[in-house]
């Protein structure tokens, strides 16, 4: 039993992990590039994820922490890549360029 309950230990540290990464992701980006990238406003998602983070280090109930982990994804893979796209700050480091494009330039399908 003691090796679930490090298990979970481990589970719920890097889900306030996340979290907290989240939370600075969302301290650090404009506010503006929110609202270009139509995607509600910065105080909506700074109390999500402090709320977030609060829950995962004082109220340790699976469903409200559940609950913010759904929000940390949802912030990683939907509201940071169009704010990082809106702010200029997409493409890895790339200046223009295609979807298609691979390491050593465009991909022309082998034509």
């Amino acid at each position: 039993m003691t090796a679930f309950g490090g298990f979970m230990s481990l589970l719920f540290l890097a889900m306030l992990v996340l979290a907290v990464a989240a939370l600075v992701l969302a301290v650090m980006a404009r506010e503006d590039a929110y609202r270009a990238a139509d995607k509600k406003t910065k105080p909506f998602w700074l109390i999500i994820l402090g709320v977030t983070v609060a829950v995962n280090l004082l109220v340790p109930i699976l469903f409200l922490q559940i609950a913010g982990l759904i929000a940390t994804i949802v912030f990683f893979v939907d509201v940071r890549p169009a704010i990082k796209q809106v702010s200029g700050g997409g493409g890895g480091g790339r200046r223009g360029g295609s979807s298609s494009d691979g390491p050593y330039g465009p991909y022309n399908g082998g034509r």
